[in-house]
């Protein structure tokens, strides 16, 4: 991809999410939205610029949350990371965009979005399990409203994971009890996980 192309991001019409069925935070019935959602004649690609300030579209963003026993890690956004209006908080998940770029691999192009944004992230040096557990929105704030969140829990065989992005700061694990302590510092995501997968 050269300086000056547009990423190309993974949407679906934000009627069709509303079409499945409505809902404010998280839902654990992830199901029928997976079905619906991931279908490739219900999704296409669009130009990342025009998403983020676009209602009318839901970008679909894996929520990736990596525990080990009880405890959860987490870090804190710095400057450098994509998203712009997240910066300096902290969050308990690793994801991105699905872009264009991961339509021509072996797998979905989900998977294989999910896959190289964990990559480009962060350094996972243990075995792992990952299931999906829920589905993530927010429409009460700018990011939330363009973003659909698809949450995943990795439980990790030994509790090594490491920043690969310089600016993912002050990481660490801890559990649950210990982070809903501290739970206005999280970014709004995070803070919708811990309540409703957590508590």
């Amino acid at each position: 991809m050269t300086s000056t192309a547009v990423e190309q991001i993974l949407v679906v019409p934000t009627t069709l999410f509303h079409d499945v069925g409505y809902f404010e935070g998280i839902s654990t019935n992830v199901e029928p939205y997976l079905q619906t959602l991931l279908d490739p004649i219900n999704t296409s690609y669009q130009p990342r610029d025009m998403m983020e300030s676009d209602p009318g579209y839901k970008q679909l963003i894996p929520y990736c949350i990596f525990r080990h026993g009880e405890r959860i890690f987490y870090y804190t956004r710095g400057g450098g990371q994509g998203e712009k209006r997240l910066h300096a908080k902290r969050s308990i998940g690793v994801g991105g965009h699905i872009s264009s770029v991961d339509e021509n691999r072996d797998d979905s192009p989900y998977l294989e979005g999910m896959r190289r944004e964990i990559a480009e992230e962060v350094y996972l040096e243990a075995g792992c399990t990952d299931r999906c557990v829920g589905m993530l929105n927010d429409d009460s704030n700018d990011v939330g409203k363009v973003h659909l969140g698809i949450v995943h829990i990795f439980e990790l065989d030994e509790p090594k994971i490491r920043p690969r992005e310089k600016d993912m700061l002050e990481t660490g694990f801890a559990t649950p009890e210990s982070l809903m302590a501290e739970i206005e510092q999280f970014e709004t995501w995070s803070q919708i996980c811990l309540r409703g997968l957590f508590q």
